[in-house]
């Protein structure tokens, strides 16, 4: 979506499940003056994240699935930094939180299929934005698709179901979700950073994570009980 906001939630956590790409469209479209990051947001997602990497890296078809609690928040200057002559901010910072539930199987597939379309569930981001010196609260539903084909993201759609909040701001991230699903005005940008995110970051962030999946299955070796030395002939 919006470049700059993306790599700032870590595309990655949000790869699989474009409802981190909705969200940051929320994002993208809402400013604020000065919303002061959470305590715990980076650590939440970069715990995400590491988890992300390790299914997309070792690509175990059994274990748990991928669920994170994940908050953000984005400066005003970040958000208009990804600006284009189609999309302006005319807001301040935004915060928008988002539950992300991908199954281990969705994430194995998309890796490993000639070709895989990942349709996420309807959820909902729940974000705040600074306009005129109030915070006001907006929710959006979507229901993103990704289409991967040979463990690489080929296109992606936001598809925005619905939106709550200041008026404005409505309308602001429907043209934004709209001009995305129609024309793709930021879908190069998205394609870039998940792959990048798969095909590099993963790797480069956690290279323990990669010796770890190069290596074969061990397993336990039985120790050998030491003979008693004989007793000298009498």
């Amino acid at each position: 979506m919006i470049t700059k906001p993306v790599r700032a939630f870590k595309a990655g956590a949000l790869l699989l499940s474009a409802a981190g790409a909705a969200m940051l469209l929320t994002l993208g479209v809402a400013p604020a003056r000065a919303l002061d990051e959470q305590s715990g947001e980076t650590k939440a997602i970069d715990a995400c994240e590491k988890q992300l990497c390790t299914m997309l890296l070792h690509r175990p078809t059994t274990g748990s699935d991928l669920k994170c609690q994940l908050t953000k928040t984005w400066q005003k200057s970040t958000i208009k930094e990804a600006e284009s002559n189609s999309v302006k901010w005319s807001y301040g910072d935004a915060r928008c939180s988002v539950d992300l539930n991908i199954t281990r199987a969705a994430i194995v597939s998309a890796m490993t299929s000639d070709s895989f379309t990942y349709e996420v569930p309807a959820h909902t981001a729940h974000c705040v934005v600074e306009q005129d010196g109030e915070v006001s609260k907006v929710t959006a539903k979507l229901a993103p698709k990704i289409i991967f084909k040979n463990g690489r993201a080929e296109k992606v759609w936001i598809n925005l179901k619905n939106v709550d909040g200041p008026v404005t701001v409505k309308a602001t991230i429907w043209t934004v979700a709209r001009l995305e699903d129609s024309i793709g005005i930021f879908h190069r940008q998205m394609i870039k950073s998940m792959n990048k995110f798969i095909e590099k970051s993963c790797a480069k962030k956690y290279p323990q994570i990669v010796s770890a999946a190069a290596l074969p299955a061990t397993k336990d070796k039985v120790k050998k009980v030491a003979k008693p030395a004989q007793e000298p002939a009498k």
